[in-house]
């Protein structure tokens, strides 16, 4: 699943949408463009490792420069692949 973040996007909302398709056994990559997305993405991931640590889960991330062709101009972005651990309990 990949998740686009922008400036505008609740970390929360985001962090939602990360743990519940973790939970569905679904791998997570978000794409964000822009420092106010990346700071967004990163405050995201902090809130879903809250969320997924009830689960016996963790996540890290691996952060990656991607390009993007839009409106005819290339782009960077970042692309942030989740890694999804299970905690012994």
């Amino acid at each position: 699943m990949t998740l686009k973040v922008a400036a505008k996007s609740n970390p929360s909302t985001v962090a939602g949408a990360i743990a519940n398709n973790v939970r569905d056994g679904k791998s997570v990559e978000i794409v964000a463009m822009g420092p106010e997305s990346i700071n967004n993405t990163v405050k995201a991931i902090a809130i879903a490792r809250g969320f997924l640590k009830g689960d016996g889960m963790d996540a890290n991330f691996k952060p990656e420069f991607i390009h993007l062709n839009i409106d005819g101009e290339k782009k960077s972005a970042i692309k942030f692949f989740l890694n999804i651990e299970k905690n012994s309990k």
